[in-house]
């Protein structure tokens, strides 16, 4: 089968290239900290510049997948007839690492991204009656509809809020929990210290530049959605899971725990909806 064209992706889009390949290049290693068959099978399987993107031999996409796919897996495990809804999935291979870990064969899979990642996604990824797409923008709440939450909903925005607007993030946030009481939302931010830089766009590499991140909020702002945003329950300020090396893993327990560093680490939430 001749490789899928990737120069499709434009834009945020193309973001889910650079993410696909930190996590595919991590998973390459003999000593890597996930296991990601299917993001190297992507990643061989797409026909673009990935030397483009520069330096990502680095754990940091690797460590947020499988963070995500933690607290994915608890919730699946206390509802295992769930449907998971993966808000611009991007080329995220979640599904099928949680498929693989035993997790069970009753939760559902709905991915909502723009159509040439959906595209990607069903021309390179296998197929389940277990996983349903929409090509749509996350914005767009009529894929609201298409979710049943009688046996419970959760929804992950990996990589995703922080390319909104903050009017847009915290409509999308307030909607999912009007929408889904009982469900769960997992999100992800950049450091507050760094937003003066990643606003207007901040390069990686001579040749690539990330597109601007005009969202970002501070853990005590994160906190306090419980008290702003109707049907918000509960507020968790969720650690990153382990790396690989003292260094790493001593640093992520002290930025998560010393409150005067707040600023300078990137976040991660679990929303409980009641």
């Amino acid at each position: 089968m001749s490789k899928a064209d990737g120069s499709a992706l434009t834009g945020v889009s193309e973001t889910a290239l650079l993410t696909l390949l930190v996590r595919a290049t991590e998973a390459r290693r003999p000593d890597s900290v996930i296991d990601d068959p299917m993001a190297i099978k992507l990643v061989d399987s797409i026909d673009f510049d990935f030397g483009k993107f520069g330096f990502t031999r680095r754990q940091d996409m690797a460590l947020r997948a499988l963070t995500f796919d933690q607290y994915t897996r608890g919730y699946l495990v206390d509802h295992p007839s769930a449907t998971v809804v993966a808000l611009a999935e991007g080329l995220q291979t979640s599904f099928y690492r949680l498929d693989a870990a035993g997790v069970g064969d009753q939760f559902r899979w709905l991915t909502v991204d723009l159509p040439p990642i959906i595209e990607l996604r069903d021309r390179l990824l296998p197929h389940s009656d277990r996983v349903a797409m929409i090509a749509q923008s996350a914005l767009d709440f009529s894929w609201m509809d298409r979710v049943d939450p009688t046996d419970g909903v959760f929804i992950t925005t990996e990589g995703l809020l922080m390319y909104l607007q903050p009017e847009e993030a915290l409509g999308l946030i307030a909607e999912c929990a009007k929408r889904f009481p009982g469900g769960q939302m997992m999100f992800d931010l950049p450091p507050v210290f760094f937003a003066w830089w990643i606003r207007g766009g901040s390069r990686v590499s001579l040749r690539y530049r990330v597109p601007p991140m005009p969202f970002v909020l501070s853990p005590s702002d994160i906190a306090n959605l419980v008290n702003t945003v109707p049907g918000i329950r509960a507020v968790h300020d969720l650690p990153m899971v382990p790396g690989r090396g003292k260094l790493i893993n001593g640093l992520m327990w002290t930025l998560q725990r010393v409150p005067l560093l707040d600023p300078l680490r990137p976040v991660v939430t679990l929303l409980e909806f009641g």
